[in-house]
């Protein structure tokens, strides 16, 4: 199939709203984890379109870095140098398309989309309720929950390349796995995603996201600051399992703890440091390594610099 592509421009000067750029901006506030330093520059686009502009105003050597929920993200405590993009409550657009099919842009948050398709009476998005992150976090990682992941609904991926191009890609570009995917060019990102559902009951899919929703909030720490599962599930098994059967539930370092209620869960408990819950993540690998043979990966991007023990920064 072929690849079309466009050049989508804002020239200065037209009307219209502007992103916010803010220098030295604190990314915790950003972050499901509520940790995370500063970001050299924070970028808010307004629309597509305004996003194309910012990125073709860019030095080429310019390191950039998009951040959605920040639901499966760590930023450690020295930041993030470069840029950051941020498109939270941005890139939000969500229209209903013919035959069962839905666009999103990446911003939109995916239990936004699940209850869209709910009320457009459709039916196999209702996982995505249990996503906690955006359209662009759930493409980039094929998140998915209660059985479901997102791949198995996209038909095709709008996306921006560092040079501020957009193109639309067939899902089939792509090769996808559990909790990976693989096929995005380097400095190319996803901004949005045409998805088919299927033909269903509004009512029903309202009450099985009311389900899904309840079992989420009887089996997870839903009240406490975290990234979701922490750990990919191994082969055949449950990290989760593997962690509780070490003995880890409950384990604290600093601020951050193994949740007593599910152990694939790191929390902060209020007063966390990056540092806490990344010598956290590591303690639980350890553990799991030696007491279980099991190496558990995380599905949490760990990104940014350390803080040294000077104040400064470190990679």
């Amino acid at each position: 199939m072929a690849t079309a592509s466009f050049r989508v421009e804002q020239p200065v000067g037209l009307a219209g709203p502007a992103g916010t750029e803010t220098f030295n901006a604190t990314l915790a506030e950003f972050t499901s984890w509520r940790v995370g330093g500063p970001a050299d520059r924070l970028y808010l686009p307004a629309d597509a379109s305004d996003l194309s502009h910012y990125l073709q105003t860019l030095a080429p050597t310019e390191s950039v870095f998009w951040l959605g929920l920040g639901s499966n993200l760590l930023v450690r405590d020295g930041g993030v140098r470069g840029v950051v993009i941020c498109t939270k409550n941005r890139l939000k657009s969500i229209e209903r398309r013919d035959g069962l099919r839905v666009f999103v842009q990446s911003g939109v948050p995916c239990a936004h989309v699940a209850r869209f398709c709910a009320d457009a009476a459709w039916g196999g998005g209702e996982f995505l309720a249990g996503i906690p992150g955006t359209v662009g976090g759930a493409l980039a990682m094929n998140a998915g929950a209660f059985g479901g992941e997102t791949w198995e609904l996209v038909e095709r991926v709008q996306t921006m390349d560092r040079m501020g191009v957009c193109r639309w890609r067939a899902a089939a570009e792509f090769t996808v796995g559990y909790r990976s995917v693989v096929g995005l060019p380097v400095d190319e990102w996803f901004i949005g995603a045409e998805l088919r559902l299927q033909p269903g009951n509004a009512s029903a899919s309202r009450s099985k996201i009311r389900e899904l929703l309840a079992r989420r909030a009887g089996t997870q720490p839903t009240n406490l600051p975290s990234c979701g599962s922490t750990f990919r599930n191994p082969p055949g098994d449950h990290a989760g399992r593997l962690i509780e059967a070490c003995g880890l539930k409950g384990f604290q370092l600093g601020g951050a703890q193994v949740s007593t209620k599910h152990a694939n869960f790191l929390v902060n408990l209020g007063h966390a440091t990056a540092e806490d819950i990344e010598r956290l993540i590591l303690h639980v690998q350890s553990e799991v390594n030696r007491l279980c043979g099991v190496t558990l990966h995380p599905e949490v991007r760990i990104v940014g610099e350390r803080l040294a023990a000077t104040g400064g920064r470190s990679k």
